[in-house]
Protein backbone atom coordinates (compact mmCIF):
# COMPACT_ATOMS: atom_id res chain seq x y z
CA UNK A 1 0.00 0.00 0.00
CA UNK A 2 1.07 3.70 -0.72
CA UNK A 3 -0.11 6.86 1.05
CA UNK A 4 -1.86 9.45 -1.47
CA UNK A 5 -3.70 12.57 -0.85
CA UNK A 6 -6.75 12.84 -2.87
CA UNK A 7 -6.04 16.71 -5.29
CA UNK A 8 -9.15 15.73 -7.47
CA UNK A 9 -12.05 14.17 -9.10
CA UNK A 10 -12.23 12.55 -12.27
CA UNK A 11 -15.46 12.00 -14.27
CA UNK A 12 -16.16 9.84 -16.79
CA UNK A 13 -19.79 9.28 -18.40
CA UNK A 14 -18.28 6.62 -20.71
CA UNK A 15 -16.30 3.93 -19.21
CA UNK A 16 -16.43 0.37 -18.78
CA UNK A 17 -19.23 -1.47 -17.83
CA UNK A 18 -17.34 -3.06 -14.69
CA UNK A 19 -16.37 0.58 -13.58
CA UNK A 20 -19.98 1.84 -12.62
CA UNK A 21 -21.30 2.92 -9.10
CA UNK A 22 -17.60 3.56 -8.19
CA UNK A 23 -16.25 6.90 -7.40
CA UNK A 24 -12.94 8.33 -9.25
CA UNK A 25 -10.92 10.52 -7.57
CA UNK A 26 -7.62 12.07 -8.65
CA UNK A 27 -4.73 11.10 -6.15
CA UNK A 28 -1.18 11.97 -5.83
CA UNK A 29 1.48 10.04 -3.56
CA UNK A 30 2.63 11.69 -0.79
CA UNK A 31 5.54 11.53 1.61
CA UNK A 32 5.05 10.69 5.13
CA UNK A 33 4.36 14.44 5.98
CA UNK A 34 1.32 14.37 3.59
CA UNK A 35 3.57 16.41 0.97
CA UNK A 36 2.83 15.67 -2.86
CA UNK A 37 5.17 13.91 -4.83
CA UNK A 38 5.15 12.79 -8.33
CA UNK A 39 2.16 12.88 -10.76
CA UNK A 40 -1.21 12.55 -9.73
CA UNK A 41 -3.27 9.47 -10.93
CA UNK A 42 -6.76 8.06 -10.97
CA UNK A 43 -8.39 5.76 -8.13
CA UNK A 44 -11.44 3.92 -7.81
CA UNK A 45 -12.96 5.20 -4.40
CA UNK A 46 -14.46 2.22 -2.04
CA UNK A 47 -14.96 4.40 1.30
CA UNK A 48 -16.29 7.59 0.75
CA UNK A 49 -12.86 9.68 0.80
CA UNK A 50 -12.88 13.47 -0.14
CA UNK A 51 -10.62 15.85 -1.42
CA UNK A 52 -7.40 16.95 0.32
CA UNK A 53 -7.80 13.72 2.81
CA UNK A 54 -4.49 11.46 3.06
CA UNK A 55 -5.85 7.98 1.93
CA UNK A 56 -4.10 4.55 1.40
CA UNK A 57 -4.35 2.82 -1.73
CA UNK A 58 -3.90 -0.44 -2.81
CA UNK A 59 -2.24 -0.98 -6.52
CA UNK A 60 -2.21 -3.94 -8.96
CA UNK A 61 -3.23 -7.07 -8.54
CA UNK A 62 -4.35 -6.28 -4.80
CA UNK A 63 -6.69 -3.20 -5.75
CA UNK A 64 -8.77 -5.45 -7.73
CA UNK A 65 -9.29 -8.09 -4.82
CA UNK A 66 -9.99 -4.65 -3.03
CA UNK A 67 -12.87 -3.31 -5.68
CA UNK A 68 -13.93 -6.87 -5.35
CA UNK A 69 -13.60 -8.22 -8.68
CA UNK A 70 -10.81 -9.62 -10.08
CA UNK A 71 -11.86 -8.64 -13.48
CA UNK A 72 -12.15 -5.25 -12.79
CA UNK A 73 -10.30 -2.67 -14.63
CA UNK A 74 -8.30 -1.10 -11.93
CA UNK A 75 -4.36 -0.57 -11.31
CA UNK A 76 -5.17 1.35 -8.00
CA UNK A 77 -8.06 1.45 -4.94
CA UNK A 78 -8.68 3.75 -1.84
CA UNK A 79 -8.83 1.68 0.91
CA UNK A 80 -8.99 3.96 3.60
CA UNK A 81 -9.06 7.22 4.98
CA UNK A 82 -6.12 8.04 7.24
CA UNK A 83 -6.81 9.99 10.68
CA UNK A 84 -3.01 10.48 11.60
CA UNK A 85 0.38 8.60 10.70
CA UNK A 86 3.35 8.73 12.65
CA UNK A 87 6.79 8.84 11.39
CA UNK A 88 9.88 7.80 13.39
CA UNK A 89 8.01 8.46 16.68
CA UNK A 90 6.63 11.81 15.28
CA UNK A 91 3.32 12.83 14.27
CA UNK A 92 3.68 14.11 10.83
CA UNK A 93 0.07 14.22 9.75
CA UNK A 94 -3.68 14.42 11.98
CA UNK A 95 -6.79 15.18 10.42
CA UNK A 96 -8.58 18.53 10.79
Amino acid sequence: MRIAKVVGVAVATVKDRRLEGGKCLLVAATDSAGEEQGNPFVALDMVGAGEGELVMIAEGSSARVAAGDVNRPVDAVIVGILDSLRHNGKMTYTKS
